[in-house]
């Protein structure tokens, strides 16, 4: 199994290249963040580069601190969509195998680092959504695929524990 920690940083989503245009509207919305004002010049990013990951980023970034978490899942999930196209993972993440990883290219590892964690998020937001089953199983498959627990699901499992045995 590689480790998830033990690779060169190549290909990082924020480094690909959005239109100036999209950069601006990026840079609009967090000028207009504190004025609660930043949501409109996101979503006209949206519509201009619905596959860039630096747009659902921001988008996440900014449902999540508004504590609109089913909007920030809606962007998460289309986030983990986009990235399983470029790493050939199963459209099921239940479906993931540990060789999925490590038969993986080496060079994809940023991909696959930025794809589990993005499944973490998922499981984070559904966990405070009240999905504690799927929670649950998107913690536990991480920890199956990730013995040394890089992507952190193993905390998040103990927490969502915590949570359950107060109910």
């Amino acid at each position: 199994m590689m480790d998830l920690l033990e690779f060169d940083a190549t290909d990082l989503y924020f480094e690909q290249a959005d239109s100036i245009e999209v950069q601006d509207l990026i840079r609009t919305a967090s000028e207009l963040y504190g004025s609660g004002e930043a949501e409109l010049p996101l979503l006209q990013a949206y519509l201009r580069a619905p596959e860039s990951l630096n747009v659902l980023v921001a988008l996440n970034r900014f449902y999540y601190y508004q504590h609109r978490l089913t909007e920030a899942l809606m962007i998460s999930e289309k986030a983990l969509g986009l990235i399983r196209q470029n790493i050939n993972f199963p459209n099921d993440w239940q479906q993931l195998e540990r060789t999925h990883i490590s038969d993986a290219p080496k060079e994809s590892l940023t991909r696959i680092r930025l794809y589990l964690f993005t499944l973490k998020s998922i499981g984070f937001l559904n966990m405070r959504l009240e999905n504690l089953e799927l929670s649950r199983g998107i913690f536990e498959k991480l920890i199956a695929l990730d013995d040394k627990d890089r992507i952190g699901a193993k905390g998040l499992l103990e927490v969502l524990e915590l949570r359950e045995s107060k109910f």
